[in-house]
């Protein structure tokens, strides 16, 4: 199992890469899946607002493209001091392919890291699982 440590250094290289020439706030996010990879994502803005994908919807699309299934814990890197949380829309989907208990880990990277779970993130949340099958 990958540790904390090297999903900071996989989105911390994929947060350099990112595309934010409007809003200037590079975000990484590195996924542990259940396959045992990690998979990595930046943002990637539009002039053309909101089609631009967070971070976290890329690595989500990344791991999804790779083979990964459920992710296992993920880590997201922004700049400042204050952790740099999901954002509602990615929180939604992160919930998509997390169960509850998962850990996400957002760190500005001036401060300290917060840990906290997909049911702390989205308290009260819809998942796939309240769908027919």
């Amino acid at each position: 199992m990958a540790s904390d440590a090297e999903l900071f250094a996989a989105a911390e290289a994929v947060r350099a890469r990112a595309y934010a020439p409007y809003s200037r706030f590079h975000v990484g996010a590195a996924i542990l899946a259940d396959d045992g990879k990690i998979y990595a994502g930046a943002n990637v803005e539009n002039a053309a607002y909101p089609i631009g994908n967070c971070a976290e919807a890329s690595a989500i699309a990344a791991m999804i493209a790779g083979g990964g299934k459920r992710i296992t814990r993920l880590y997201v890197t922004g700049p400042g001091t204050a952790p740099v949380t999901p954002c509602g829309g990615c929180r939604q989907r992160i919930r998509e392919f997390a169960d509850q208990d998962v850990v996400v880990i957002s760190h500005g990277v001036d401060g300290a890291p917060l840990s906290q779970t997909v049911a702390q993130l989205l308290p009260h949340s819809f998942g796939p699982e309240y769908l027919p099958k």
